[in-house]
């Protein structure tokens, strides 16, 4: 279980909110709204350990994950909104590195079958820099077919630059993570066809 406990966000001099509380228990999916510039992405890295909050408590487990950030980080995948790409290398070098670098041990057939099931088969062998904005955020999402493994996943608008087929296929993927006991946390814009609908954490009515 994901457990926020009177939460509060400084970035720079301004309080984003302040005592925000929730529970993510297994089989979660949660969607985090509220209107721009109010700490939605800022949430998720305090949450992620990315960021450390101005009070307030994070726990997974029961454990406080200031204290337990390695085991914490080994059950999560956090993907942002902006895939971290080397542009000189293909959606498959990118990919290996990326699980490499999270220290997923990933055989490279794996990962083939990862980027074709999220629709990147003619964009293997390319150079990332020729890759469309849609075609990019897909390469940092064929992580998820490999990261079943880590319970929870922390989501920053990945439903953006996809389309309505890409859109449905991964509201998909996220409902059988969670019908399989995994967790999920996002923000999006889009009225998504998961397989239920996820419980909504409102941050604006956490605002300074």
């Amino acid at each position: 279980m994901l457990e926020v406990q009177e939460l509060a966000c400084l970035k720079g001099d301004r309080l984003l909110f302040r005592d925000l509380a929730f529970r993510l228990q297994a089989g979660g999916l949660l969607r985090v709204a509220g209107p721009n510039g109010v700490g939605k992405t800022s949430l998720l890295r305090l949450v992620t350990g990315l960021a450390l909050p101005e009070s307030g408590e994070i726990r997974w487990r029961g454990h406080a994950i200031r204290r337990e950030r390695e085991a914490f980080h080994g059950e999560l995948l956090y993907l942002g909104h902006a895939p971290a790409l080397n542009d000189l290398l293909t959606p498959l070098e990118n990919l290996r590195f990326a699980c490499s670098a999270a220290g997923d041990e990933v055989d490279a057939r794996r990962c083939v079958d990862a980027l074709v099931r999220i629709g990147l088969a003619n964009q293997l062998d390319l150079p990332a820099r020729v890759l469309s904005q849609g075609q990019r955020r897909r390469v940092g999402l064929a992580r998820l077919f490999l990261s079943a493994s880590r319970p929870l996943w922390v989501l920053d608008e990945p439903f953006t630059a996809l389309d309505v087929h890409a859109v449905a296929d991964l509201a998909a993927t996220l409902s059988a993570h969670c019908e399989a006991g995994g967790m999920v946390m996002l923000t999006t814009h889009q009225d998504a066809p998961f397989a239920r609908a996820p419980e909504v954490l409102d941050v604006g009515a956490f605002a300074c």
